[in-house]
């Protein structure tokens, strides 16, 4: 039996492009079609499969998936995702659309809907795994499995809002499908972001200490900010919130968060320090 299909992917139709030569894409039982044929699945968990060609490198695996959506409920970076749904908010129309480009699980894309009653969202990720999260994660949100290094499937200027959190950038597919009255929204970490896990679990990935500049630099000839806030507080951690903050990195692949924890490497508090940036497009 065809995958239901989703009904917030119905709103977004007119913004999606065919990935392999750029028609029109139409609803048909269970995917998705251009008029020249080529066809893409609606998987059963609600996304939209688009992602062509070779497998993208980046993206969560099955572990890192279920760690952050378990350690994303724990509320511990709420914080942030009242902030980003504050300053898009502000930026957005009443029926606005927000992409959120690497959008994982969707948590931070629910938050945004959630401050926008009539507004539309669609999460692009590379990892199917968190795709079958973000496509539950708002009754308005759409998913679709893409890479984010690769030229957009979505017409010019199709939002109003792009979102970027802790993911990876591609500068100008964000200014094209961007609306020249949107806002970019940008989360990172800081130098002090989970301070004490770094300085504990040596393996962890560590944070370039030029990655403010390395930002200005490729998003400088594109956008200018116009807001930035800086979010910083001490998070407290039951075990399993910690086992979970490691399993939800890219160190999980060489770490055992369980094995960390037994031997007492593993710290139960730690800062949480980001850049949360709006930029409007030059």
């Amino acid at each position: 039996m065809p995958a239901v299909f989703p009904p917030a992917l119905t709103h977004l139709l007119d913004l999606l492009r065919c990935p392999t030569c750029s028609a029109d894409l139409r609803p048909v039982p269970g995917a998705l079609r251009c008029p020249v044929g080529h066809t893409f699945n609606i998987a059963r968990q609600g996304y939209a499969s688009l992602l062509t060609g070779a497998r993208a490198t980046s993206g969560d695996d099955a572990a890192m998936a279920q760690a952050r959506s378990r350690f994303l409920a724990s509320g511990k970076y709420a914080p942030i995702r009242r902030t980003l749904a504050h300053l898009a908010s502000a930026a957005l129309p009443e029926h606005g659309t927000v992409l959120d480009a690497g959008c994982g699980t969707g948590y931070y894309l629910a938050g945004v809907l959630d401050q926008l009653p009539e507004a539309s969202g669609l999460g692009l990720d590379a990892s199917v795994r968190a795709l079958r999260s973000a496509a539950r994660a708002h009754e308005r949100a759409a998913a679709a499995s893409w890479d984010v290094f690769r030229p957009f499937p979505l017409v010019d200027q199709a939002a109003d809002a792009v979102l970027n959190v802790f993911a990876p950038r591609n500068p100008a597919e964000f200014h094209r499908v961007l609306r020249r009255s949107g806002r970019l929204i940008v989360v990172r970490p800081t130098q002090r972001h989970m301070a004490e896990l770094r300085s504990n679990v040596p393996a962890m990935v560590t944070i370039d200490p030029h990655k403010e500049q390395r930002l200005h630099q490729v998003l400088n000839p594109h956008f200018e900010a116009v807001d930035a806030q800086q979010i910083e507080y001490t998070a407290s951690l039951t075990t399993q919130e910690a086992v979970d903050l490691v399993g939800m990195t890219p160190s999980a692949r060489h770490l055992q968060g369980e094995d960390l924890l037994q031997r007492g490497v593993l710290p139960l508090r730690v800062t949480v320090s980001v850049l949360v940036t709006a930029y409007r497009p030059r």
